[in-house]
């Protein structure tokens, strides 16, 4: 992993700490929340305040999220709203992290110049002993204050301040004007400087969870679903009648037919779909070559165009019905029927626009694994673990291809493979479609085979 260490491909954008102050602050968070302490003097925290090097010290990675399932979180500053989330569990959870420090910055801003701010993302679940468990966890809340109890003396303060005001002999109680006195010193003037940390709540429906070998939830579509990377029948019973496992790709694709959620990248506004499929094949031509051990000379496009030549009968599946595609779209081709048996289906689709566009492309790049540049982008956690994998020569390709072509602007690239960002407006779910017609079924490829019963 050092060379995406180096390149900054892993964790990067981090919160450096080698401030004294800030140490002491955040080993007192630590302290209440976990009963643990850092003894290192200086280290690198993520958005929920989860510091690698410290879970390394401790040999635990998951200290500030012991259960799975409700993390906690220490702010030292405003500006971990940027830094990424490290061993994800739930992949809403630096959405409602992020949303969080940005609805309250101002007051996060004010209380983190004096202490550390801790809180944690909780839910009516304590427990995922069992799969179906994880359907029972619908609203995540957030209720956070400093180590020193700033915002809950500041609503004591505010309580005595009304009592003073509005009791008739408030002004003669000497007791409550000196518990006045004594809580202004701790929290300051707060008729002029208002401190307060509202307690908020975000709805989880759809969501992809890394228990149980990983899950992805869809409740809030037409036709809800389940659908595991492990086989299914290994969840046991669950309480929606759709379960799947990504061996079953002709239901999948079925059922993100049924809800709208995919399109074509050939159909994609705004997508250069040839350079697209050029690029997915190279992907695909440096798994197969990489596991015949053929040599990749500098992996240019030459060089990989030598490499299908070499494996001439051997050549993927996925890379060949990608190649018809791509000779239709630069018209030198028939249409090509790919249904989704063709093991290049799911490379040639990308999630359409809508609120859970980011979640249904972490899905598509399960269901095309050889494309790494999507993987990296919509699943890291995925990422990582095949990264961990592979052989020296390909780990070199990918961290170079990514520092040459993705990291150089994220924003371009991913609006580019993806299209720009979807509002997170409730109206921009996809609306339940009517039963279809048999047009509606042929789609891009030739009609969807549905599973047998």
């Amino acid at each position: 992993m050092k060379r995406l260490i180096q390149k900054g491909l892993m964790f990067g954008n981090l919160v450096e700490v080698s401030s004294p102050a800030l140490i002491e602050r955040y080993n007192r968070a630590l302290e209440y929340l976990a009963g643990k302490q850092t003894k290192l003097t200086d280290f690198h925290i993520d958005i929920s305040g989860y510091s690698p090097e410290i879970g390394d010290e401790l040999g635990d990675d998951h200290y500030l999220n012991p259960n799975g399932c409700n993390r906690q979180f220490i702010l030292l500053t405003t500006a971990q709203k940027s830094a990424p989330l490290l061993n994800v569990t739930f992949s809403t959870s630096r959405g409602i992290l992020r949303q969080f420090i940005e609805a309250n910055e101002a007051q996060l801003f004010a209380l983190t110049a004096r202490d550390a701010v801790a809180g944690e993302l909780a839910n009516s679940v304590y427990e995922v002993t069992h799969p179906a468990r994880l359907l029972d966890i619908r609203r995540i809340t957030i209720e956070a204050d400093t180590i020193g109890g700033h915002v809950a003396d500041a609503a004591k303060l505010a309580q005595m301040i009304d009592r003073f005001r509005t009791e008739r002999d408030g002004w003669r109680d000497d007791v409550l004007i000196a518990q006045m006195i004594g809580l202004a010193k701790k929290t300051g003037d707060v008729t002029r400087v208002p401190i307060a940390l509202p307690k908020m709540a975000f709805e989880q429906p759809n969501f992809w969870t890394s228990h149980f070998g990983g899950l992805y939830v869809f409740r809030e579509l037409a036709v809800p679903a389940v659908i595991s990377a492990l086989p299914s029948a290994s969840l046991g019973e669950m309480p929606l009648a759709q379960v799947m496992d990504l061996s079953q790709r002709n239901k999948i694709a079925d059922w993100m037919e049924k809800n709208g959620l995919v399109e074509p990248i050939i159909k994609a506004r705004g997508m250069d779909a040839a350079a697209v499929l050029r690029q997915k094949m190279d992907f695909i031509l440096v798994e197969a070559a990489d596991a015949l051990n053929i040599d990749l000379g500098n992996a240019t496009r030459n060089d990989l165009r030598k490499v299908a030549h070499r494996l001439g009968k051997a050549l993927p599946e996925e890379f060949l019905g990608l190649a018809r595609l791509l000779a239709w779209v630069e018209g030198g081709g028939d249409w090509p029927r790919i249904t989704s048996e063709h093991a290049a289906y799911f490379y040639t689709l990308r999630a359409r626009p809508h609120a859970d566009r980011d979640l249904v492309n972490m899905l598509l790049s399960q269901l095309a694994p050889l494309d790494v540049r999507q993987m990296f982008i919509t699943h890291k956690e995925l990422f990582y673990a095949n990264y961990a994998r592979w052989s020296d020569r390909k780990r070199g390709y990918v961290a170079d291809f990514l520092e040459r072509e993705y990291q150089v602007d994220k924003v371009g690239a991913r609006s580019a493979l993806f299209g720009p960002e979807p509002g997170m407006d409730e109206a921009e779910r996809p609306e339940p479609k009517p039963s279809p017609t048999m047009a509606d079924l042929v789609g891009p490829w030739g009609a969807v085979r549905k599973a047998r019963r």
